[in-house]
């Protein structure tokens, strides 16, 4: 195994795993408004995918994208400071928790809809291929997302256009706070693949290497071939749906068992096995994180909330009075327009 490559897996897993925790520190403290959904449990999905593909792939992610964002990103400062709603975060902090983007390092969402972000990722697959450009598309989402109308019309599309997209389902087997199995028909989202009909893979998505090697041989597949595929990456959140909740249908011991597979904890335990690194050096590296996430705090406390003469930029009309101009639309109907 490369050294290197171990490390630096386990590095990016760590700081995300951290700054997660600081961020619901920060929430219950008042710091952050909203919604805040963390991705504790999961951080081998972002990282094994992310560190699959090129820096000029594109990544589509969904309201829980902290670990998306600093797997490809990897500015804390950016991604706290919007959290706190401050003007340096990634989005100006007018994005929150669930919209954060880095349009530069081709980190395009945040979306907060449900299945939404679907069509949008196969749409940026086909602008890459129209352009005759060898980009691919990474979209990730919740198996919550397999029954909504938008994620059909998404890999029916990719499918049909022959798109190079690849399509990762992290299946932490509860939408919100109903179970896997009152939503869903089939045992595996990834069998919904047959019906567009594109490749499927199934992955353990707590073992990083497993879910790296998977997203390796999709993205080839959709670089070389235009072919898209559906990667299902069984997982587990090991918090609540947001912080509003308490997670209360589930028991204490499904939560300890699933505990035992922390894909932090598997990852380390490779690292040992193999020679590569001492407990002491991976502390060492969770360390150097913990001090990164108090640097972030900091810097997002001190940094300056958005002016209210921003309110009105990067939406449809700049200014109120602009907004005065537009024609209404009963208006429109009348003339015929």
């Amino acid at each position: 195994m490369d050294k290197d490559l171990m490390l630096s897996l386990y590095r990016d897993m760590i700081r995300i795993r951290r700054f997660e925790e600081e961020a619901a520190r920060s929430y219950t403290r008042g710091k952050i408004g909203g919604f805040l959904h963390l991705y504790i449990g999961q951080e081998a999905v972002a990282v094994g995918a992310i560190s699959a593909v090129e820096p000029t792939d594109y990544i589509v992610a969904t309201y829980r994208e902290h670990g998306h964002y600093l797997a490809r990103v990897g500015d804390m400062n950016a991604a706290m400071a919007e959290l706190f709603g401050k003007v340096t975060g990634c989005a100006k902090g007018k994005g929150g928790s669930m919209h954060f983007f880095d349009v530069e390092k081709r980190f395009l969402g945040g979306h907060a809809i449900v299945g939404g972000h679907v069509p949008i990722a196969a749409g940026i697959a086909f602008a890459s291929k129209y352009r005759g450009e060898p980009d691919v598309t990474l979209c990730f989402f919740g198996e919550g997302t397999a029954n909504i109308g938008a994620f059909h019309e998404g890999m029916a599309l990719a499918s049909l256009w022959k798109l190079p997209v690849v399509f990762i389902c992290e299946n932490n087997l509860y939408s919100m706070g109903t179970p896997l199995y009152r939503t869903l028909a089939v045992e595996d989202v990834a069998v919904r693949a047959k019906g567009y009909p594109m490749q499927q893979e199934i992955v353990n998505g707590d073992d990083v290497l497993e879910v790296r090697d998977a997203v390796r041989r999709a993205a080839k597949r959709a670089r070389s071939e235009n072919l898209p595929t559906l990667i299902e990456a069984k997982t587990y959140r090991f918090r609540g749906h947001s912080m509003s909740d308490p997670a209360k249908y589930r028991t204490k011991e499904e939560v300890e068992e699933w505990m035992k597979r922390d894909p932090i904890r598997i990852l380390a335990n490779r690292i040992y096995a193999l020679g590569i690194a001492n407990e002491a050096q991976l502390q060492a590296i969770d360390d150097e994180a913990k001090r990164e996430v108090a640097e972030a705090v900091k810097f997002a406390d001190e940094s300056p909330a958005p002016a209210p003469a921003t309110l009105y930029e990067h939406v449809y009309c700049e200014t109120a009075q602009e907004e005065e101009k537009v024609v209404p639309l009963s208006r429109r109907v009348q003339a015929g327009g």
